[in-house]
């Protein structure tokens, strides 16, 4: 009967190499891209992009993908000082040298006025001097106009002016930092660095820091990264404005015979194909194809068109050959978008060893089977 198992044994064996369901961690990157190759008129319902030279300035005209995409406000100098608001609290002290004036009485010096909130309109009442225009000033200023203006009633009158900011005069940190909270603006050149720097700094745990700057009705957003490494972007603040810091929640997938198999944060502002690759750990040396590495992208319906400024299927497949100086070059500037999907494929050179290795094993076998 040993003479029967062999030629079983090895027509087992050629059953296995003409199958293509071996098991695999990945797919070969011809079976992926094997709709790439449709004919008689059938239409492809994704596109194929190989990531070269040539084609990344045509890759790099298309629309983002990923989530929305915040503008940001540029620095504006303003002078260092502080500014009267409606809503910000005045308190007026006069000094008077008169015996028994109209603000003081028999040895008096002084009249202390009660605290005064600046009205909607920018202006204050004040006793035998009326409303009074004072927004928009200085504290310096607003206290020589008042003076100047009691001076006119009580000649010797001198006026010590004190005020605290209202709402229009205050900032807020919401979240990220060590003490959010509400704060005055000290001068006119209070800048959102500043005001994270009085709240504690971002913790550095917080992966690659956000910044959303809600002023009215509108938000803005840019990271901690870009204003450090661009000051004129340190947007200088105004009343009312408010701040938060997060994490950045944007994520790429690696699967396949990637290094990793899992969803990776962005550690950073932008990330290239080369980066990404090293942030999953490089693809297994011992099942991957280098040459069949897939980024996997979806765009929107209303991004697809015809022409160089747009993908023509909102499903993408960009295909990078780490084998080639050209596709290497390339691959470190080509940036992932949030959502792609990085895919390592499988090496054909695995299957054949899957199949050595079953050739091996039936040797191992037939040797058994010899032995009966």
């Amino acid at each position: 009967m040993a003479h029967l198992r062999i030629p079983v044994l090895f027509g087992m064996i050629l059953l296995a190499a003409g199958c293509t369901t071996l098991p695999r961690g990945a797919a070969l990157k011809r079976e992926i891209l094997r709709e790439e190759a449709v004919e008689d008129g059938e239409a492809r319902n994704f596109m194929v992009a190989p990531v070269t030279r040539a084609l990344l300035p045509v890759y790099a005209a298309w629309p983002e993908t990923g989530g929305e995409r915040y503008p940001w406000i540029e620095r504006v100098d303003q002078p260092d000082t502080r500014i009267i608001a409606p809503g910000d609290v005045i308190k007026v002290t006069i000094w008077s040298t008169e015996e028994n004036g109209l603000l003081t009485g028999p040895g008096q010096r002084f009249a202390v006025l009660p605290e005064i909130r600046v009205g909607s309109a920018g202006t204050v009442f004040l006793p035998y001097v009326g409303d009074l225009k004072i927004s928009g000033m200085s504290p310096e200023t607003a206290r020589a106009r008042i003076e100047a203006e009691y001076v006119t009633v009580t000649p010797s009158a001198q006026v010590q002016l004190e005020f605290a900011e209202g709402r229009q005069n205050t900032v807020s940190l919401v979240s990220g930092v060590a003490r959010p909270g509400s704060y005055p603006l000290p001068d006119r050149d209070f800048t959102v660095m500043n005001l994270i720097a009085e709240g504690g700094g971002v913790p550095p745990a917080l992966n690659n820091p956000q910044i959303r700057l809600v002023r009215g009705e509108r938000i803005f957003g840019t990271s901690v990264e870009r204003l450090l490494d661009t000051p004129r972007l340190d947007t200088t603040l105004v009343g009312g404005d408010k701040i938060h810091v997060e994490a950045d929640d944007r994520t790429f997938l690696s699967l396949g015979a990637a290094g990793r198999e899992s969803l990776h944060p962005f550690p950073e502002d932008h990330v290239t194909a080369l980066e990404a690759l090293s942030i999953i750990g490089g693809v297994n040396d011992a099942r991957a194809d280098p040459g069949g590495v897939l980024i996997l992208r979806r765009y929107p319906a209303g991004q697809v068109g015809p022409g160089p400024g747009a993908p023509d299927h909102e499903r993408v497949v960009f295909t990078i050959d780490l084998t080639s100086a050209d596709g290497l070059f390339s691959a470190g500037a080509f940036e992932i978008r949030p959502g792609d999907l990085v895919y390592a494929t499988e090496s054909p050179v695995t299957t054949a060893r899957t199949i050595f290795g079953l050739i091996g094993s039936s040797f191992g076998l037939a040797r058994q089977a010899t032995a009966f």
